[in-house]
Parts: structure tokens; C-alpha cells; sequence
């Protein structure tokens, strides 16, 4: 095999024009696959991060049957003692901060109109640390120093024709089924990753909610870890520290539904983008191995007459094409992720994905398995390709082929 393989690495350098085209066209196709897959990646990536530090948060804790019932009965599903919550919690390992939240239904007027809204009491400050992905478009962030001050959703303040410093009515229904109304001022407009939301997301201080609702309950405990990686160990251990207490634990991609949908999507688009590339490397760099093949024809049957079997010319021909697709595949995964950290450094600035309004700068992300794929492809392209003329060879007539030296 040793023998084989120095016969193999000296045909390929002997052939070097040959070979060289065929070593720069596995690696253009490794660098399109490094690149793709780099960019998807990062697209997965900010659009998790944005709805983590946008809205949800890494985990939500409530009562079990919130998500279904508490609409219809938000008393039944409040926390009574949130902050024995907050303090067991905020002992889990990777958790940074919990932040607490009231969950609402009402109707905001101007003086003018009604807007159906669903409202959220915060604690601003914790909010600030995790909604590093919230662009406030107008006014500043709610404070500490606002118990009556509103954060609008952009929506919100588009149908209202509202603007910072402005008065609304909030009016909604207490516990108990009281209707109640307070008085708050725009502070700031907001816009997230959803247009949707943003059509009607108000966010109001957590004190002025549970007076608006006439409870000091919570519905939320709100889970800002220190790694998003780490989500499902703390989940777990969540779990753990809350079975049988009538708690449900829900991470960040079961409530947001809308990205694992995006996930499912871009992994079969770069499914087909792989074998669509395998393909066309295939066909590339075969034509080239085909002509070689084709023009040594003597040289194979000269080694033939000389006692060499058959699988011994198959296995020359499929050495040097993985010999060349290693090549190739190193040359491509280098050239990727160094076109990858350029491009990132640079940024490609994209317009609003649907259903937002908020455009961004776009890197190509680097990661160990879109590598390894990627060599992987380069690899087994030319070894794929090589596979029809090296049986052509291996079961070619002996005088046939010697005929063709002559």
C-alpha cells in the first residue's frame, strides 16, 4: 500500500497542469460550501438571539397550563410568592439574572380610538440587561424612575399616532373582573425582530401593572442565562428543582415555534446546496480524471503486461483522486475560512428579513461540522468521479491500451 501510495502522489505531481486544475476546482467548491454554510449559520443564530433577548428571554417558568388557560383565567395561573422563586432559581448554575413579568389583555385609547393591546408589566432595568436586541426607535428606555411610563410596541404607536411624551389610557380587567383604567406617558417606541408583535406589545413597569390588575402576582419567571449553549442543562435542572410544584419550564425554541421552522427550513436548503455542489465539483473534476485516464490508457496497459492486476489499476486511479481531493479540500477549507473572516470583518449589510423592519449586518459564522462537511464534499467529489474510468482502465483490453502508445 506505502508503494501504491508514492506511485499515486508522483502521477498526481507529474500531471501538474492536469492536476492543478482539478485541485482549484474541489476547492472553489469546498470555499462555496464554507461560505454558505457559514452564512446560514449566522442567519439561524442572530434570528435565536434576537427572539432570546428580544422578547422571550432562554427559559420561561409559569404554572403548568398557562400557556393554554391563562387567557381565559390569568388569576388562576399567577405566582404568589415570585420572589422565594426568583431566589431558588437564580441559584441554578449559568444563570445570569430572573426577571420577573405580568402577563395582560386591555385596550389602550389616545382620546380618540382604541388599540387592543397585550400588555406586559417588567422590571425595567432587568429588561435593559436582557433586550440587547430591542431597537428603541424613538424616546428611550423605560427606567426605574417611571412608574407610569409606557414603552409602545411600533405598531402600537403607528395606529395611535403616538410619539414620547404623549398620555394614554390603559384599561383592562382586574383579578377579579373589575374593569380598571390608569393614565401612563409614552416614554419610548420600540421595534423587535416581529412586525407582528410590535403591533401590539406594551410594556409597562411591573408595579403599575399588578396595580392595574389589583394583584401582586407574577405570571412569568423570565431565565437570562450567561451561554445560550447551556439552555438545556439549566432546563433540566429546573425541572428538577420545581417537579411536582405544579411549574412548567419552556426554553426558547419551544416558545418560539416560528424558528424552528426556520431552522427545518434552511437545513434542507442547505441539504440540497450540498448535493447540488457535490454534483457540480463531480462533474467538473470528472471530465478532467476521465481525459487522464483516457490518455495514460498505455501506461495502464503496460503495467498490466507487467503483472499487475486489475484492482491495482482501479485502486491507482481512486488513490490519486483522493490524493487530489484532500488537496483540493485543504486548499478550499483554508481559503474558506480566511474569505469567511474577511467577509466578517467587512460585514454585508442585509435589508429587513419578513416580517421586521429592522435591517443588519450579516457575518459568515465559522463552525467545525460546516468544515468538516464542506471537506468531506471535496473529498469525495474526484474519489465519485474517478470511480467509471478507473473500471474503464482496470477491465481495458492489454493490447488494446498498449495498441494506443504506438
Amino acid at each position: 500500500m506505502r508503494e501504491l501510495l508514492r506511485l499515486a502522489a508522483r502521477n498526481v505531481l507529474r500531471h501538474r497542469g492536469r492536476s492543478l486544475m482539478t485541485l482549484f476546482g474541489i476547492a472553489f467548491g469546498v470555499v462555496a460550501l464554507v461560505l454558505a454554510g457559514g452564512f446560514i449559520k449566522d442567519t439561524v443564530d442572530e434570528l435565536g438571539e434576537s427572539m432570546i433577548h428580544s422578547q422571550s428571554g432562554h427559559l420561561q417558568i409559569s404554572r403548568t397550563g398557562y400557556r393554554e388557560e391563562g387567557s381565559r383565567e390569568p388569576a388562576t395561573f399567577l405566582i404568589r410568592e415570585p420572589e422565594a422563586l426568583r431566589a431558588e432559581l437564580a441559584a441554578l448554575p449559568a444563570v445570569d439574572e430572573v426577571l420577573l413579568r405580568t402577563a395582560f389583555s386591555g385596550l389602550l385609547n389616545n382620546g380618540r380610538t382604541d388599540w387592543a393591546i397585550m400588555g406586559e408589566g417588567v422590571e425595567p432595568a432587568a429588561e435593559v440587561r436582557l433586550g440587547t436586541y430591542i431597537n428603541i426607535s424613538e424616546g428611550r428606555q423605560l427606567a426605574e424612575s417611571d412608574p407610569f411610563g409606557m414603552l409602545l410596541g411600533a405598531g402600537v404607536a403607528q395606529a395611535l399616532d403616538l410619539a414620547p411624551g404623549d398620555w394614554v389610557n390603559l384599561l383592562t380587567n382586574t383579578t377579579d373582573g373589575a374593569v380598571n383604567v390608569l393614565e401612563f406617558q409614552v416614554v419610548g417606541i420600540f421595534q423587535t425582530f416581529s412586525k407582528d408583535y410590535d403591533a401590539r406589545a406594551v410594556r409597562i413597569p411591573l408595579p403599575a401593572a399588578q396595580e392595574l390588575l389589583g394583584d401582586d402576582g407574577v405570571h412569568l419567571a423570565v431565565l437570562r442565562l450567561q451561554r445560550t449553549d447551556a439552555t438545556a442543562a439549566v432546563k433540566r435542572a429546573a425541572e428538577a428543582a420545581l417537579a411536582g410544584r405544579g411549574f412548567e419550564v419552556l426554553d426558547w425554541q419551544r416558545l418560539n415555534p416560528f424558528y424552528r421552522q426556520t431552522v427545518e427550513l434552511y437545513q434542507q436548503q442547505f441539504g440540497f446546496l450540498v448535493l447540488v455542489i457535490l454534483l457540480m465539483v463531480t462533474l467538473s473534476v470528472g471530465n478532467t480524471i476521465n481525459m487522464n485516464v483516457y490518455e495514460r490508457a498505455a501506461e495502464f496497459g503496460t503495467m498490466q503486461a507487467c503483472g499487475a492486476p486489475r484492482r491495482e489499476i482501479f485502486r491507482l486511479i481512486l488513490l490519486e483522486s483522493a490524493l487530489l481531493g484532500v488537496a483540493g479540500a485543504t486548499l478550499g477549507v483554508i481559503a474558506g475560512n480566511g474569505l469567511a473572516l474577511l467577509i466578517s470583518w467587512i460585514g454585508i449589510p442585509m435589508p429587513p428579513p419578513p416580517n421586521s423592519d429592522i435591517a443588519y449586518i450579516a457575518l459568515i459564522r465559522l463552525a467545525w461540522w460546516i468544515t468538516g462537511v464542506a471537506f468531506l464534499i471535496g473529498v469525495l467529489a474526484p474519489v465519485v468521479a474517478a470511480l467509471r474510468p478507473a473500471r474503464r482502465a482496470a477491465r481495458a483490453d492489454i493490447a488494446e491500451s498498449l495498441r494506443q502508445a504506438v
